[in-house]
């Protein structure tokens, strides 16, 4: 998780709503992908953090089904995040803040919890929750002072 964090603060540093990931292969070690959020800089609203390690790690493998991992991201996913871990067949997931607003995974649609959701990842939840809450807190009191 101290990976994606410092990918949060990477995005942060960029003016992005800071939110990093970081997928991990099945033997806990190997870091298939890591990113953080990038719609503004890359002018695609798809461009959440946990999205782009999909990606990049579905490209290096070979495959879009990235089954055995485990993705840490330091923020809830969002419905359409949800969606893509569900669909690429992540095993775990582990986020750090929950999002009352946003997230899809104990909040909101609770994705994973749907009938016509065809993958459940395990979940852990709680990680470094306070200093990802405090960086996204940081972000946005910044972002209303301007």
């Amino acid at each position: 998780m101290s990976r994606a964090m410092a990918q949060a603060q990477a995005a942060f540093a960029v003016g992005e709503v800071p939110v990093g990931a970081v997928l991990v292969a099945e033997d806990g070690k190997t870091i298939l992908a890591e990113a953080h959020n990038s719609p503004l800089g890359d002018h695609d609203p798809s461009a959440h953090a946990e999205i782009s390690v999909i990606r990049m790690a579905a490209k290096k493998l070979g495959n879009y089904r990235l089954t055995g991992t485990t993705l840490y991201v330091t923020l809830e996913p969002c419905t359409m995040c949800a969606g893509a871990i569900s669909n690429a067949r992540i095993k775990h997931l582990v986020y750090g803040a929950s999002d009352l607003k946003g997230g899809a995974v104990e909040n909101g649609v609770r994705f994973f919890e749907q009938a016509s959701c065809h993958h459940r990842p395990q979940v852990s939840h709680g990680l470094q929750a306070d200093i990802s809450s405090e960086l996204l807190r940081d972000f946005f009191r910044r972002r209303r002072k301007k």
